[in-house]
């Protein structure tokens, strides 16, 4: 009984304990549990709405265009907010889209997944944006949170594991009580500048693509747009940008985890190792070469023909591998036939990172946020460390550095890149 009660502190939100007179507690208990859900296609597609600003609450993944903020709410769709001013950013929308995960923009058509489809979006106007295009069943199944959900064609239903939070409350001896409580948080990650050629469009540009990278499964390369599932990567033509056309489906393995484009490459993190692909022609690419490590979560972003790959032992649920693998990789890529590793660094349980002109932001999940001088990347120095925030992922584009984490988005002034100031955060609502 013992044993059982230390298992359910371990997986739970401890609220409160309250004592009895006859030396008994009472202890109320919240805990994230597992449960399944069957929707009907027709649901599905008929779930997308524009709507009203609105709070923060599961924050995903995040895509930056002109002056713009696309942050995507875990399975329930995006928002946009107007960040011309990254001291006050300004929520002015949301789209519901169920299932949702992943953004991408071109000009001014943005592209999001809804489980198994692909929908683009006229977002001319952000205060209104208009769903003008689906392309139907492109995805079979997926991982979302470390939970799958698959497509059935021939029923048209959507199988979907979530998490629900159950509020319990049991007695127990005092002797046994705890206040330890437990921290997790399963955001879907956060995108990153890409440096890709003729991918990024200039601050306040309509052409051109938005920036993404690191733990995006989606990117766009000229007029082409990637997406990487478990298995496969789907290329899409935008030729005529808000009707994205189906062009193939390129096997590539299992366990594809995140998609960065750089220079006239494809660098695509597994869960066993990083992949590169040749996309010297855009609607063909082809395999050059892979390095190998122990099962972990490993996004990659690159920058001066060398690649940076965080490995991680394990996330909140347990995903990425048994191995106690808990390290920063260089990777010398200038031969993308021969990808070399030449360096690792310990680190504490890294998650998403970021690199811009030799400065190295990491995300270290409990561990909070560090910053390190990347100049020499045989010699990385820690430059600074917050630690009183659960960082998930970050984006620095434009001495601006925004940080995705369990009680908001965090955007700091890196001008000095040795001494991060805070400029706002977009605080998240509920949070635990």
């Amino acid at each position: 009984m013992k044993r059982l009660l230390q298992i359910a502190l371990s997986l739970s939100v401890l609220a409160g304990i309250t004592m009895s007179c006859n030396d008994k507690c009472t202890q109320t208990i919240k805990s994230w549990q597992s449960r399944s859900a069957v929707y009907a296609a027709t649901q599905v597609r008929a779930g997308v709405e524009a709507q009203a600003p609105k709070d923060l609450e599961s924050p995903g993944k995040i895509y930056i265009k002109g002056n713009y903020l696309f942050i995507n709410e875990v399975k329930k769709g995006f928002h946009i907010i107007d960040n011309s001013n990254p001291a006050v950013p300004k929520k002015i929308s949301f789209v519901r889209i169920p299932g949702n995960v992943d953004i991408a923009v071109l000009g001014n058509t943005l592209y999001a997944d809804s489980y198994m489809d692909i929908l683009a979006f006229d977002i001319t106007d952000p205060k209104a944006p208009k769903q003008v295009s689906r392309v139907e069943a492109v995805f079979p199944s997926g991982i979302i949170d470390g939970l799958w959900w698959s497509y059935n064609a021939n029923t048209k239903q959507v199988f979907d594991t979530d998490r629900q939070l159950v509020t319990t409350t049991q007695e127990i001896s005092c002797e046994n009580a705890s206040t330890t409580t437990t921290n997790n948080w399963w955001g879907g990650g956060v995108a990153f500048d890409s440096k890709a050629v003729g991918a990024t469009a200039a601050p306040g540009s309509s052409t051109g693509a938005g920036t993404g990278g690191s733990m995006a499964r989606f990117t766009i390369v000229d007029k082409n747009l990637y997406a990487v599932s478990q298995s496969d990567m789907i290329l899409f033509g935008l030729e005529s940008p808000q009707n994205p056309k189906f062009k193939k489906n390129i096997s590539m393995g299992f366990g594809i985890e995140t998609i960065f484009p750089y220079k006239d490459k494809l660098f695509i993190g597994t869960t066993t190792g990083m992949q590169i692909w040749d996309n010297v022609n855009p609607e063909k690419p082809t395999f050059l070469s892979r390095i190998d490590h122990f099962r972990a979560c490993d996004p990659v972003v690159v920058e001066n023909d060398v690649a940076y790959v965080t490995l991680r032992s394990t996330d909140n649920w347990g995903r990425c591998g048994a191995a106690q693998t808990n390290q920063l990789d260089v990777i010398d890529v200038r031969v993308p036939a021969f990808p070399v590793l030449r360096k690792t660094y310990p680190m504490q349980s890294p998650y998403g990172l970021g690199i811009d002109k030799g400065r190295l932001f990491l995300c270290e999940g409990k561990g909070g946020l560090k910053t390190f001088n990347a100049n020499d990347p045989m010699d990385i120095k820690l430059t600074q460390h917050f630690k009183d925030m659960n960082a998930y992922d970050v984006i620095p584009i434009s001495k601006n550095l925004m940080m995705i984490g369990r009680d908001g988005l965090y955007q700091y002034d890196y001008s000095n890149p040795d001494n991060l100031k805070l400029l706002s955060i977009i605080p998240v609502k509920n949070n635990l």
